[in-house]
């Protein structure tokens, strides 16, 4: 048995990771990228989240996060991955899209959803969140590293602040990347 783990510290600053069922690689098409996206900016607007790094690679996500006091960020986590996967499938699903791999993409969610009996239908993000509380400047930093060289290591692109899908572009080049992230 898997152990889960929790958020503890709702407090801290935590370092994140989802990924998708079967790490299917979703975010390689920019509408489903779009939509996760806009859930965060809400989140940040309407939930009290934070972010202060960020990476959306083809089928998983990092986040740096914090939250405003009165917020858990596990509610936000749980609230965050309910929203998008119900739109995206929604999205796949859409015949008058075009989606070369909605057949195969939605039977793989569908099985998965199956096997977890807190799903009806599909399953689209793996449980976990994988949360680690960063309590040091040095753990801090290898992990915004790690967020921001994602890109790099998977041969996506030479230089970080060239994703367009990362905050590395608010650190390193000092332009405005896609979400707003208050720096550490």
């Amino acid at each position: 048995m898997a152990f889960a783990r929790r958020i503890k510290n709702p407090e801290a600053l935590h370092f994140i990771t989802f990924a998708t069922v079967q790490w299917v690689d979703v975010f390689t098409r920019s509408n489903y990228v779009d939509i996760l996206l806009n859930s965060l900016r809400y989140c940040q607007k309407e939930k009290g989240l934070i972010i202060h790094a960020w990476c959306i690679m083809s089928n998983h996500v990092h986040l740096m996060i914090s939250t405003k006091s009165g917020h858990h960020p596990s509610d936000v986590l749980r609230d965050l991955k309910k929203y998008t996967s119900k739109q995206i499938i929604a999205e796949i699903e859409d015949k008058n899209l075009p989606e070369s791999r909605r057949n195969w993409i939605l039977w793989i969610f569908r099985k998965a959803g199956e096997a977890n009996s807190k799903n009806t239908n599909y399953q689209f993000w793996q449980q976990e969140n994988h949360p680690i509380e960063l309590f040091s400047n040095k753990f801090i930093n290898q992990k915004l590293t790690y967020i921001h060289e994602n890109p790099v290591k998977a041969g996506l692109v030479d230089e970080p602040w060239e994703y367009r899908y990362s905050s590395a572009r608010d650190y390193m080049n000092n332009q405005k990347g896609l979400l707003d992230v208050e720096l550490i």
